[in-house]
């Protein structure tokens, strides 16, 4: 009888455990993938101290027109900015979590400045287009090549370079390894982009939760491939380049502590074209353009002209 008891009890505690570790991974499924502000990313407006601040008030007078197309089931928002002077050269530049094509006016008057048409397309479940379940790079790559399709079906002389900052910067490196990315794209910028999904939200349990990756990131990552139609492991810039072939100029802050520095080496490491790695001495995430933005466009200008067709 004692036995049947302990069994039993034995039974109910195992059983409340799961229920509460899979109540807790409901919750960071929540955080991490399901669409609203996050209070952990910073929205502030940039002060007139703030080095970009001129760039984004200049790109504000730019021409843009809205664009949109539909993938996945879901309609897709973006600006078009075209150059100065008639050009084949387009700029895909792809925004980071929990962010908007807004975000990226800086970026986008820089190329603007160095003579590229520029097309800011919001990620799913971002800005202006559909969706509520984040995809981290591994399903927006799929509509960054349909974003790709669409310029050259317009202009089949196009010379596209994909341009990417934090889960933009994976964003495009996820895309570099599929087969069906037009042979138009000619070259390939990331800034501070994860080696993989896993690896960066197994960081971050850690880092702001204080969390080991099991239980908790193995269950997360399962309703991922329910919900989202992927898992965190399957989501990895490092495979996707280990099937790259194009020239990639990987920049980094040492300072980086949200998406590690190490990472870098590890996604210049595996792609297999021409590759290039700027370091950005004192920048922390997402702020390589800003601490220094005249060795920025200086090492992007020259990793531009080095791989144009």
């Amino acid at each position: 009888m004692k036995k049947i008891r302990l069994s039993k009890l034995i039974t109910g505690i195992i059983l409340t455990f799961f229920a509460i570790s899979l109540g807790v991974s409901y919750y960071f499924f929540y955080v991490a993938q399901v669409r609203e502000e996050k209070s952990f990313i910073n929205h502030r407006p940039k002060t007139r101290a703030n080095p970009l601040y001129d760039d984004e008030k200049q790109f504000d007078h730019l021409k843009k027109e809205t664009v949109w197309m539909a993938n996945q089931g879901l309609k897709q928002d973006a600006w078009y900015v075209p150059a100065a002077r008639e050009t084949n050269k387009t700029v895909i530049v792809v925004h980071g979590f929990n962010n908007s094509k807004k975000d990226m006016k800086a970026y986008a008057w820089m190329f603007h400045e160095l003579g590229y048409n520029v097309l800011m397309p919001d990620n799913m479940a971002h800005g202006k287009s559909q969706g509520q379940i984040i995809g981290y790079g591994w399903n927006d790559r799929l509509n960054i090549i349909k974003w790709a399709q669409l310029l050259v079906d317009k202009n089949a002389a196009s010379q596209i370079t994909l341009f990417g900052v934090s889960m933009g910067g994976a964003t495009v490196m996820m895309a570099s390894g599929e087969s069906n990315l037009p042979k138009q794209v000619v070259n390939i910028i990331e800034d501070c982009g994860y080696s993989s999904v896993w690896e960066e939200l197994k960081y971050q349990a850690k880092a702001m939760y204080s969390l080991p990756a099991f239980p908790i990131l193995y269950e997360v990552s399962s309703i991922s491939k329910v919900r989202a139609g992927f898992s965190y492991g399957q989501a990895s810039s490092i495979e996707q380049l280990k099937k790259n072939k194009l020239p990639i100029l990987f920049i980094h802050g040492d300072k980086d502590d949200f998406v590690p520095t190490k990472m870098v080496y590890d996604n210049f490491k595996a792609s297999r074209g021409a590759k290039e790695l700027y370091i950005a001495k004192g920048a922390q995430h997402a702020k390589s353009m800003e601490s220094n933005p005249e060795t920025y466009q200086k090492k992007i200008s020259t990793f531009l002209k080095n791989y144009e067709k």
